[in-house]
């Protein structure tokens, strides 16, 4: 149906199923000391309590700032890749005529339309991770404004409004690794456009990098430590 075969079925499940546990590798209860994301979730929390400590808050305000400059950028680069997957379909004949002297690829127009779509989709779901990522880091901004003055960091209150300040940030930081994840899974999606095997491939490739970068151990060596080395093989 459309250009597709019982094996390009095969790959596109292939290709959710590894989003879908990859996403609950790094978000479900299971990660929490495991993963790399997690672990820094902790440091979120030391790094507002350590700024309810101090009167002057221009450095972490700043921080902020660079974290939302960060999230801009690559938003502005979502509805850039939008509008190349968009600038592809206006030259659907010129693109394939460029893959029809490929080896091992058949392109057929219609599927070729539809998985350009789905490309459009990935990256349309990257802008809006960014967008409400950058919408987070904001808001924790003005958590940091209404925080309230070291003398009172000893009361219930404030030590509830860290904690808050804390889980803003910490659920911007969330939002901005899934857009991420969103491009890194486009990068596997792009083999699809030679093959349902190169599809596979790559899908399965892009997995296996991001699994070892969250959980190896050359991403934990330095929280393990408790005297980091200045470098390391």
């Amino acid at each position: 149906m459309f250009g597709f075969t019982y094996l390009d079925a095969i790959a596109f499940s292939a290709f959710i199923g590894s989003w879908i546990v990859y996403h609950f590798l790094m978000e479900g209860g299971w990660s929490e000391r495991r993963s790399f994301n997690r672990r820094m979730d902790r440091f979120r929390l030391e790094w507002m309590q350590r700024m309810l400590l101090r009167d002057n808050r221009i450095v972490d305000a700043q921080i902020v700032a660079a974290l939302q400059n960060g999230t801009a950028f690559f938003a502005s680069t979502s509805l850039l890749a939008i509008g190349a997957t968009l600038a592809i379909l206006q030259s659907t004949d010129a693109v394939m005529a460029i893959f029809m002297d490929l080896p091992f690829v058949e392109p057929n127009r219609t599927s070729w339309e539809l998985k350009t779509l789905g490309l459009t989709v990935i990256f349309a779901n990257a802008f809006f991770k960014f967008a409400w990522a950058y919408r987070l880091f904001n808001y924790t901004t003005i958590l940091l404004g209404s925080t309230p003055p070291a003398r009172d960091a000893a009361t219930p209150e404030a030590q509830i409004h860290v904690r808050k300040a804390a889980r803003m940030a910490t659920l911007a930081g969330r939002h901005f690794n899934r857009g991420q994840r969103a491009f890194f899974f486009a990068l596997g999606y792009l083999g699809w456009y030679v093959n349902a095997w190169a599809f596979m491939a790559a899908t399965f490739a892009i997995f296996i990098v991001m699994t070892n970068r969250q959980f190896g151990k050359d991403a934990h060596w330095i929280l393990d430590d408790p005297e980091p080395e200045t470098s390391r093989d």
